[in-house]
């Protein structure tokens, strides 16, 4: 599991459109992660668009979002464009990126059931440094507190 204060684990993964997206490719901009359980659900909707809706915000700040979840290349597609998208959806079908950063499957008490992606978020700054995570977050609260992140991070440069 990436460490905050270390740098954040680079990943390969197909983007919506069947492009190869590293988390390396962004180094010089922040980043916003959010893993969601599955495409065009009402949880992840809410947490999608309100990323979408705040977008302006997160882009003005020398930052971007990236989507995170096992669904399939066209199921972002599709989700992207009937939601108006701006930025990229990841599908991470063997969940490898997930496992690794700990926000796959659920986990009741001990037991850790392979479900789905858990809903989580991380902001990375310029220099590929892990500054916030939460696994295991409320879809609107993930997007409040990544937001904060990137402009307390804006406002100390």
């Amino acid at each position: 599991m990436p460490q905050i204060g270390q740098t954040a684990p680079d990943f390969e993964l197909l983007n919506q459109d069947g492009q190869t997206v590293r988390l390396s490719d962004y180094r010089g901009k922040r980043v916003i992660i959010f893993a969601f359980p599955k495409a065009n659900t009402m949880g992840c909707n809410n947490q999608a668009c309100s990323f979408r809706d705040v977008f302006p915000q997160i882009e003005s700040r020398n930052a971007i979002v990236l989507g995170v979840s096992s669904d399939s290349v066209e199921e972002l597609a599709r989700w992207k464009k009937l939601k108006q998208l701006q930025y990229d959806l990841l599908s991470d079908p063997d969940h490898k990126m997930l496992d690794a950063w700990e926000a796959w499957g659920f986990k009741l008490f001990i037991i850790k059931l392979p479900v789905s992606a858990t809903r989580s978020y991380w902001v990375i700054d310029e220099r590929g440094i892990l500054v916030e995570q939460q696994i295991g977050v409320r879809p609107q609260e993930s997007v409040d507190k990544a937001l904060a992140a990137v402009e307390r991070l804006a406002e100390s440069t």
